[in-house]
């Protein structure tokens, strides 16, 4: 009889605090302040988070603009070059360093992250430094995943995962929706790429 497939017991993982890096008071009080200044949805000056992540060490250049429901997790890990712009509802989870260029565009919904777990042994957590270069467009709702490095003026795609290097001035993304069938079965198959009605995704769905 073949042996079941193993479980990591999740309460002898490493805990995530080892990647702080600052008193745990610090890091509650940026909590709070993580809060009601930057991550409030109310359309309070962009100027005045900047400021409080500054506060707690973020090095944000000139002219940076960071729209409501930004999410930091330790502004002591995060840099940011002039003039770029973070949208609205961005997570940045930097559990390791997050450097971010000049000029660049994170849109809205975008989620950044540094950290992964070692998840063949025992989930411990795991921090790989993020790139973002200058002049760089990230659009709506991509996912930029730990150990990344995004090339210089590079725009990746909406709903795109980014793993790994992007070269620089690419158009970087998942591939484009497409007609994969009708809704309807008295309507012909217009525009399908060539799987039967009985094959495609909105036959299966039903």
């Amino acid at each position: 009889m073949d042996e079941p497939v193993r479980v990591i017991d999740l309460s002898k993982a490493p805990g995530e605090r080892e990647a702080w890096d600052r008193p745990r008071l610090v890091v509650y009080l940026w909590a709070l302040c993580e809060l009601i200044f930057v991550t409030n949805a109310f359309q309070i000056s962009s100027g005045l988070r900047v400021r409080v992540l500054r506060l707690f060490g973020a090095e944000i250049g000139e002219g940076v603009i960071m729209r409501p429901r930004l999410r930091v997790k330790f502004p002591w890990k995060l840099s940011v070059g002039a003039r770029s712009w973070i949208g609205e509802g961005v997570w940045i989870h930097n559990q390791g360093q997050m450097t971010i260029g000049s000029d660049v565009v994170v849109s809205q919904e975008s989620f950044l992250t540094t950290g992964t777990h070692a998840f063949r042994t025992n989930m411990a957590l795991e921090t790989v430094p993020v790139v973002i270069e200058d002049g760089v467009w990230i659009t709506s709702r991509c996912m930029v995943l730990a150990g990344s490095r995004i090339g210089r003026s590079a725009l990746i795609l909406p709903n795109t995962v980014v793993r790994g290097v992007v070269p620089a001035g690419t158009l970087f993304g998942t591939p484009s929706g497409q007609v994969v069938g009708q809704r309807f079965e008295d309507k012909p198959e217009v525009g399908a790429t060539g799987a039967s009605p009985a094959s495609s995704p909105a036959t299966q769905a039903r």
